[in-house]
């Protein structure tokens, strides 16, 4: 990310902003802002025999500045919700995928442009959960 930062700040129009961030996209569409193993706070709270004692959750920050921008030209509070986050919550009965949809944050603004380019982006991330899912 350090690299991609660099190279965002050292562009002088919107072209070449554009291509260092789509160089920067996964298969997806997406890119992967940073991760949080929230398991292993839980695993030092819990005995190595305890029930649960392998949960693993991971929260995925990721995103596709374009799309926010895309929202935010409408809606600048898109900002504060973008990019989105996946969490990966494994336990013993299976593994869990949870998202917070872009179109329930943006659905109070009232503006349908916005809202369009919300709902794009929640399929592309159900998608992507679906394909993760196997």
């Amino acid at each position: 990310m350090h690299t991609f930062w660099k190279e965002i700040a050292a562009t002088s129009t919107y072209a070449g902003m554009e291509a260092a961030v789509r160089r920067a996209l996964g298969p997806s569409g997406f890119m992967e802002f940073t991760r949080f193993d929230h398991g292993q706070f839980l695993k030092k709270a819990q005995s190595a025999t305890a029930p649960g004692s392998t949960q693993r959750i991971v929260r995925i920050v990721l995103g596709n500045p374009l799309i926010m921008m895309a929202m935010a030209t409408h809606v600048h509070d898109a900002g504060s919700y973008a990019p989105v986050t996946l969490l990966i919550d494994e336990r013993e009965g299976g593994v869990r995928l949870s998202y917070d949809t872009m179109a329930s944050f943006l659905a109070g603004y009232e503006q349908p442009d916005a809202l369009s380019v919300a709902r794009e982006l929640d399929a592309k991330v159900e998608a992507l959960m679906v394909s993760a899912a196997g």
